[in-house]
């Protein structure tokens, strides 16, 4: 019996050398084993078990073994949830801090009345040495939180053995090796520790510690051939509802099959009763038309823009086949960035690059660019065009008067009178300070000289009015005319400036026309 025992301590003695390689291993390589923490304290509390027990084994007075349970307990019911954290995070799935921490409540309890026991005996109901055995063993009577502690290891053991079977199907078979390995980290003390209680183990000894060996050589074993720990192969289910973007996935006909959490964020109005719809059908539930993208192509890139909260969002939508194993296309996947930012910081720069900050219309930049394109299509189709150039009357004295404020309101305000007169042909921009110019594509000198005289009387007729004060506002205009020749954009402005001058010299709130140049 004698060399019994002294197999039995090598082998516990073994199991928890083993548990403390892993231990150190993985903490040396925790930078590229995702849980490593988990893993690190999971495998310290099986070797303070295994110690603990082997230690117990090889005393010789009750009161050493009752201490060395005392350790084994500072390992033991923690192990249990530490195993089942680590394998829920092994499958992507995760839990809360409140029930993290529930399950360290029984646990610790457990701790308390093995350490307390002497005064309560709640955990073991009597503890004695064994008085037919060779070598001393300690032989227990189990209270009622050894119930309790029992009942909630085995349901972690099995929790734990049943999320990792339940991810069996959506494992590839080269992750398998590793999936099996720890399903079978959890069946053996599993079973072991339910052979343990009903008293069918060989002198009513323990045989999970020594079961401990085997599980850990099979760690080992796998971390060496499989790379388990370092390369976790995450479930296609916790993939699919942790991506950032919304995925829609529907079958050949086009119908709804399955979509993911943050498409269920980005259309709250979605719902899992329209699983099975034609999309065109849902879409037409949901926004009063049929889908506006054109899904049914590969590689679709284009902006669906929505509205969300009150707030209107842009979604970038890319479009993709689903393809079986036999490479024929059996579904289609929709999905639907959220770029509403970078558009929006899109159209910031546009307006900067393109647009007068103060008054919204095109800046000079904008006007020579596409004022050249109108005076090329002139040039081309031989049709005449005009440019107007006009500037606001004393407004110098505006500013001085009733400060830049109130100049600011008078530029916004004749803008403003303006662009009632104006279509969309028109090209209208702030030249510059209080100066304005217009390109009318495919007018005479003459229809240059009406619009101006319109715009001159309009702002005439209409005063600016600030705080109950009406302050009058007249502008200068000169036109000049694109009428076939060589002319440049840049010498038709001058020609339009020097009839602005003219205007000025002959008393301002005046229209006149430079010369027709003929070619």
């Amino acid at each position: 019996m004698e060399s019994h025992i002294n197999s039995y301590i090598t082998l516990v003695a073994t199991s928890a050398v083993l548990n403390v390689f892993l231990c150190l291993y993985t903490y040396v390589r925790r930078a590229e084993i995702p849980s490593s923490k988990i893993f690190i304290l999971y495998t310290a509390a099986l070797s303070v078990y295994t110690f603990g027990y082997a230690i117990e084994l090889a005393s010789s007075t009750l009161e050493q073994m009752k201490f060395w349970t005392v350790v084994e307990y500072i390992g033991m019911p923690f192990s249990a949830s530490l195993g089942l954290m680590l394998m829920m995070h092994y499958t992507g799935k995760k839990l809360s801090k409140k029930a993290s921490a529930a399950l360290f409540v029984i646990p610790s309890i457990t701790l308390f009345m093995v350490a307390t026991n002497d005064f309560h005996h709640l955990f073991y109901k009597r503890v004695w040495l064994r008085e037919d055995s060779p070598v001393p063993l300690m032989d227990i009577a189990i209270g009622q939180w050894y119930v309790v502690h029992g009942a909630f290891t085995f349901s972690c053991l099995l929790s734990a053995c049943l999320i990792l079977i339940g991810q069996w199907r959506h494992t590839k078979k080269m992750y398998r090796r590793q999936l099996l390995t720890l399903i079978t980290s959890q069946i053996i003390p599993m079973v072991a520790a339910f052979v343990y209680l009903l008293g069918l183990t060989p002198g009513g000894m323990d045989p999970v510690p020594v079961l401990m060996c085997v599980t850990s050589a099979m760690y080992i074993w796998a971390i060496l051939s499989s790379r388990l720990l370092t390369i976790v192969p995450i479930a296609k289910d916790s993939i699919f509802e942790s991506m950032r973007e919304g995925v829609i996935v529907l079958d050949s006909s086009n119908r709804l099959v399955d979509y993911n959490k943050s498409l269920r964020d980005m259309l709250p109005e979605l719902n899992f009763n329209m699983v099975g719809q034609h999309l065109n059908d849902i879409w037409l539930s949901l926004a009063g038309e049929t889908f506006p993208v054109e899904y049914g192509r590969e590689g679709l890139q284009t902006d669906l823009y929505w509205q969300l909260n009150g707030e209107t969002v842009c979604y970038q939508v890319r479009t993709s086949y689903v393809y079986n194993k036999e490479g024929q296309a059996v579904g289609t996947l929709i999905m639907l960035i959220d770029i509403t930012e970078q558009r929006f910081l899109q159209e910031q720069l546009k307006q900067l690059a393109y647009f007068d900050g103060l008054t919204k219309i095109y800046n000079r930049t904008q006007f020579l660019l596409r004022g050249r394109e109108i005076l090329g299509e002139a040039q081309l189709n031989r049709q005449p065009a005009a440019f107007i150039l006009f500037d606001i009357d004393h407004f110098k004295r505006i500013n001085d008067t009733y400060g830049h404020d109130v100049g600011d309101q008078a530029i916004i305000h004749v803008v403003s009178v303006c662009n009632r007169y104006l279509n969309s042909e028109m090209l209208f921009a702030r030249y510059g300070g209080e100066e304005f110019v217009i390109a009318v594509p495919n007018a005479s000198l003459q229809d240059g000289e009406q619009l101006a005289e319109k715009l001159r009387v309009a702002l005439l007729n209409d005063p600016l009015e600030v705080q109950g004060t009406r302050i009058p506002l007249t502008s200068s205009f000169g036109v000049a005319q694109y009428n076939g020749g060589s002319d440049s954009l840049e010498s038709l402005l001058r020609d339009a400036d020097t009839a602005l001058y003219e205007s000025k010299r002959n008393g301002r709130n005046t229209v006149f026309a430079h010369a027709v140049s003929l070619s």
